[in-house]
């Protein structure tokens, strides 16, 4: 009987195991029990959006389980009707989204709220990679282009919810699998040069008001301290007066006095630099470092286009999620909507990580199977 029990364990462990890589779980777990203690704190000891992230990170972990499995090969062919769902759910949105503080960003299911950008952060690169590999043999001038228009569509409709920091990250996670796809040097130099000389234009042209404000605030918040630049003051001065060592968990008097705004959401970051302090900032660092490095490795040992394409803009779209929530909470960038990846509430954007770290073992698990 306990030969049996012991078997039966073996299986199950290989089971839950097999397609998982250790460096990256690791990492991510780390992460995750970091948030959990930072999610609670931050709601004022209330274990309401603690019981839900955990349902969130239940729901995550069966997807990773199941996606991790499948070959990259086979989910490329659900690339197309991906992107196709997300445009139509994007357009939804412009119909009949749900408006929130002035922005249109969700569609009301009746059991939850969906966010279709999310959706986008993966249908998009998955969709570039997968018309990359289409040509891979006969690659064009024109295929580049393409792809360009591929991005474009998602980006536009998402900036007129308007959304103009997650519309630019999703549009980089796609501009990221045509720099993987090997766009050469000379391209990328002519497309900077162009978005240089277009800045004028998009300043007075492309912008919101409001889009405006928030990057004046970035230069001078005190301008406005309290409108504007609140909440970038705000952050700051959480981050700042928990000094090296924070003022330690359950401790932060801005966060638990709410002169944070969003601290579950966008401004996490800030409870946990009040917290946690300069040590605490840069352990969180270098576990995003860990999953960005890890991620660029399992990109090159990837053993075709659509993998290493994919992979490589999955790694980079999540260090810049969390690079542009940690820029803006510092004071560095201007404020956007963006959550810090595995650490903020929210879940939508709890799967949608989920999604891309198992895209990200599925691509390793079968590498290493070759």
């Amino acid at each position: 009987m306990k030969n049996n029990n012991d078997s039966l364990w073996a299986k199950c462990r290989q089971f839950l195991w097999e397609p998982m890589d250790g460096w990256l779980f690791a990492t991510m777990m780390a992460v995750y029990v970091m948030s959990m203690f930072l999610l609670y704190s931050a709601d004022g000891r209330d274990i309401g959006r603690l019981e839900s992230k955990t349902l969130h990170t239940i729901f995550g972990f069966a997807l990773l389980l199941t996606l991790a499995r499948i070959r990259p090969q086979t989910l490329s062919n659900f690339a197309p009707p991906a992107y196709l769902l997300g445009i139509l759910l994007l357009l939804g949105v412009e119909f009949f989204g749900i408006t929130v503080n002035g922005s249109t960003r969700w569609l009301n299911l009746g059991f939850a709220r969906l966010q279709p950008s999310e959706i986008m952060k993966i249908a998009l690169p998955m969709m570039v990679a997968w018309f990359f590999q289409r040509y891979e043999m006969n690659l064009r001038w024109y295929h580049y282009v393409g792809a360009v228009g591929i991005i474009l569509i998602p980006g536009a409709l998402i900036l007129k919810q308007p959304d103009l920091g997650t519309a630019t990250l999703i549009m980089a996670s796609g501009l990221f699998v045509v720099f993987f796809a090997g766009l050469p040097w000379k391209a990328l130099l002519g497309s900077m040069v162009l978005f240089v000389i277009s800045l004028p234009v998009i300043w007075s042209y492309g912008m919101h008001d409001y889009q405006k404000t928030r990057v004046l605030t970035l230069l001078d918040p005190t301008k406005d301290p309290l409108g504007a630049g609140y909440h970038i003051i705000q952050s700051m001065i959480a981050i700042g007066s928990g000094g090296v060592w924070g003022k330690g968990w359950l401790n932060g008097t801005q966060t638990h006095l709410d002169y944070i705004p969003e601290s579950t959401t966008d401004f996490i970051f800030a409870v946990y630099g009040e917290e946690f302090g300069l040590i605490g900032n840069l352990l969180l660092v270098f576990l995003y470092l860990l999953i960005l490095m890890r991620g660029l490795y399992i990109a090159s040992m990837a053993q075709t286009l659509y993998s290493r394409t994919l992979a490589g803009a999955l790694t980079m779209t999540f260090f810049c999620y969390a690079f542009v929530n940690m820029g803006m909470v510092s004071g560095i960038l201007p404020v956007v909507g963006v959550p810090l990846p595995l650490v903020s509430y929210g879940g939508t954007a709890t799967l949608s990580i989920m999604t891309i770290l198992a895209l990200l073992m599925g691509i390793s698990y079968q590498t290493r199977r070759q």
